[in-house]
């Protein structure tokens, strides 16, 4: 499910890092729900459309409905009723547990953003954080990956250099700085 780009956009940048779409992809896009609503008329509470998303295909599914992605928890936060959001959010995280949901949850953080001090950083309440970044150097940005938090494995919390090209992402070896 996406709230920042179109579902055309998503297609567009897996084809140019080759990844093969699978036939049971589904994406939702903000758009389709979006155009649903007059200009002026009070949009519903996304995090009550996201549920309904999730058991619609749970329902439908069943147990082939494994993995759920949602690209971005920020923009949910911004189309959410954000009174007790916490309590919100760390149920939503319960109920895509419930349901034994693999998921992923893109979570923009600003480079000069005191976001993880603030209301809505829910990091938490997740199982595993992967931080994407880019470190600058005197003739380049170079992009790299860094778990910082995976339970019940033991991992590596040094940033590795990636490089994203033809073949996908490729991990280079760790950064040393």
């Amino acid at each position: 499910m996406t709230l920042e780009e179109t579902t055309e956009s998503h297609l567009r940048n897996m084809q140019s890092l080759g990844i093969d779409v699978p036939d049971n992809l589904l994406i939702s896009d903000y758009s389709d729900i979006r155009d649903r609503f007059e200009v002026n008329e009070e949009h519903p509470d996304f995090l009550d459309l996201v549920y309904g998303v999730i058991n619609f295909f749970k329902q439908k599914e069943g147990e082939k409905f494994t993995c759920f992605a949602l690209d971005s928890l920020g923009a949910l936060y911004s189309l959410t009723d954000t009174r007790n959001l916490r309590s919100k959010i760390f149920h939503f995280f319960k109920m895509l547990r419930d349901n034994n949901l693999t998921s992923i949850i893109v979570m923009e953080n600003p480079k000069f953003s005191n976001i993880q001090h603030s209301i809505g950083s829910e990091g938490f309440l997740c199982d595993g954080i992967i931080e994407m970044g880019t470190i600058e150097t005197q003739h380049d940005i170079m992009l790299y990956m860094q778990v910082q938090k995976m339970r019940a494995t033991a991992h590596s919390r040094k940033r590795h250099l990636i490089e994203v090209g033809e073949n996908g992402i490729s991990i280079l070896g760790p950064v040393f700085e």
